[in-house]
Parts: structure tokens; sequence; C-alpha cells
């Protein structure tokens, strides 16, 4: 962390009020973002202090971009990733608080330096619960009921919230295609693999793209795109859906309802049994009144099958790229989902291709 950028941060707290607060920094994660708890001198509820330097990340996805031009910009613009941008999660949150639900209270932002200081949810994270006990279900649940809300209107194209602007843009086809062909250069790098030939990469694509075409279709819904145990928190104080504190959604899109429901129960760092998967599905067809399980099944194996497949390339990419082996250990919990999905009969040709390119023994 240069001098410079100590600097910006102790002004920021200082025009916040915050200039004599304590400060913890807290663990980080895959992502360029870094986290503080601060501790205001005069007493009063702890703090959270984001630093997302908007300068260390690829460009986001202007909202008319071409393909060409997205790709053009790199990987973020392809995916539509908002490159940790503050004033995503800024006006994400302020779409979530108003549906009702617990995202962070922005207490001071500053768009252009990337700095933040949010509500502090605690440390009550649904993995940690599970860990102490807390049966799943009583988690789960509501989690699930948070998405009923959230699936309930059509989110607006852009969003606004504390004095910023943001576009919600849809999982489209490239963004779908970006993360999932990405296991073909990542794949070999990591498992020693020989790379994908013409072949292999045409039937490849065949196979994958009448999947991200209904991705792309059914895209109706604000998804949160990282929707899982280590982003929700327990808010014992707090009533119905507000039980559920939000966190790590500033790269939200309109996306299909499939999306985040694979994401929490199929979840790449820990153990969903298929059981309370199933009874968790259950609970939103109900709740919902769908009238065509059948097919959005269909849809949710589909691309529960490309997110495991996206997993697979960030984690390869982690460990054979970034030098950080502690991915490896998420690697056979994904290998399994994404077992388990293509173990469906509709995906038995996606099936054959990984059982012919990237056997058993190359899957670890």
């Amino acid at each position: 962390m240069s001098s410079d950028r100590e600097d910006q941060k102790a002004q920021f707290l200082q025009s916040a009020g915050l200039g004599d607060a304590r400060r913890q920094a807290l663990a980080g994660d895959a992502s360029t973002r870094r986290y503080e708890r601060i501790y205001p001198a005069k007493g009063g509820a702890s703090l959270i202090f984001m630093d997302q330097p908007p300068s260390v990340e690829t460009q986001p996805c202007p909202p008319q971009a071409s393909v060409a031009e997205r790709q053009a910009l790199g990987y973020n613009a392809m995916a539509r990733l908002a490159a940790g941008r503050v004033e995503a999660f800024v006006a994400n949150a302020g779409y979530l608080r108003g549906c009702g639900l617990s995202a962070p209270v922005i207490q001071a932002a500053d768009a252009a330096k990337g700095l933040a200081v949010l509500e502090d949810l605690g440390d009550a994270l649904f993995a940690q619960a599970v860990g102490q006990g807390t049966p799943e279900p009583a988690l789960y649940g509501p989690a699930i009921e948070v998405l009923v809300k959230l699936h309930q209107a059509a989110p607006p194209p852009v969003l606004s919230s504390d004095g910023v602007v943001w576009p919600l843009l849809t999982y489209d086809d490239l963004a779908l295609k970006t993360g999932c062909d990405l296991f073909l250069e990542w794949w070999p790098k990591y498992s020693g693999l020989a790379p994908f030939n013409a072949d292999a990469m045409a039937q490849w694509e065949a196979l994958w793209a009448p999947i991200r075409a209904r991705g792309a279709a059914g895209a109706s819904v604000f998804t949160h795109r990282d929707y899982h145990a280590e982003n929700l928190i327990w808010l014992d104080g707090r009533q119905g859906v507000a039980r559920v504190g939000l966190l790590d959604f500033q790269d939200a899109l309109r996306a299909h309802p499939a999306w985040d429901l694979l994401s929490l129960l199929q979840d790449a760092r820990r153990d969903i049994d298929p059981a309370l998967e199933k009874a968790m599905l259950e609970q939103y067809f109900v709740r919902k009144g769908l009238a065509d399980p059948a097919q959005f099944m269909a849809d949710y194996r589909g691309l529960a099958a490309l997110n495991a497949t996206r997993i697979l390339f960030i984690f390869a990419r982690q460990v054979a790229g970034f030098g950080k082996p502690r991915y490896v250990d998420f690697m056979p919990r994904t290998w399994r989902y994404l077992e388990r999905n293509l173990a469906a009969p509709d995906l038995a040709p996606l099936k054959a291709w990984f059982d012919k390119y990237v056997p058993q023994e190359a899957r670890a």
C-alpha cells in the first residue's frame, strides 16, 4: 500500500469525522478490495471501511458497449463485472434497502477515490453459524425468502442512491460465455492436460450455446451474483427478510432467477446436502407459485453446470496464475457439483464432452 493511498484514506476518514478512529484490518479474499473495521473515538457502533482503488482493475462495461468494444476493454467488461467500483456497491445497496432488505447503510463515500464507510452488520456469517450448530434450514429458508422478495418485480435499468448512479446490466450471452470459456484456457495450465484441440473447442461452443441462450433470455430479476454462505450474515435482532444481511453485491446484474439460487445451493466453499437443495428449491417454487418447475430446473441445472465450470477456471487461475494454493481445497467439491448437474439426462452430451476431454484423474 503506497503512502499516497494511505494519505488519501486518512484524509477521507478525517472528512467523514473519523480521523481519530481506531482501525483494524480484516482478512481479504480473492478480490482487489481491502476492508477494515473502524471504531469511532467517541464510541458508538463500529463501522466498515472499504478500500477499492479504481485504477487496479480493468474497466467495467459501458452500458452501450458492443461485443468488440467489451473484448477490447478486457475481462471485467466482457463478464460485466463492476471492477470493484464503490459506486456500484453504493447504488446496489440503496436498491436492496429499498426492497426492505439488509444491505449496509452508507455512512460516507468517495466513488472517485474508491473509498466508503459502511454500516457494520457484524460477523455472524451463515457459514460460521452452521459450523456452530445452527440448523441449516433455519438460515437457508430465510435466504430463499430474500430471493422471493427480490424476484417479485423487475428492477430498473439504472440504480441511484446516496448521490451515485449505476447501470444494472444484463447477464447476457457474452458475460456467460466469458466465465465458462476461460476454463478451456486455465484448466490445462492447472491440471497438466494438453491444450484442448479445435474440435474439442467447437463441440464445447455447440453444447454451451443453448444453455447460455436460455440464461440470457430468462434474465429478468435483480441478481446478487455471489449469493452464498460467506456473503450472508444472520441479524438476529431483525425481523422477516431483514434478518439476512447482504454483502459483496457490487457485481449485481439482471439475470435468470435461477442464478442466485444455484449460487446458494451449490456453494463452492461448503457442502450442500442434495436434500437441503431440493427442499429449498421446493420452498422457492411454492412461494413463487411457479407454473413449470420442470423447465425451471432444466435452466437451473444448465446454469449451475456453467457456473461450476466458471468457478473451476477462477480457482485454477488463482493457483496456477497467482500462486494461491489454498483454492485447491475447493476444487473437488466444485467438481462434485458439476458432476451432479451433468448427471441429468438433458445434459448427457455435455457430460460426454467432459468424460472424453477431462478424465477423472484430471479433475482434482
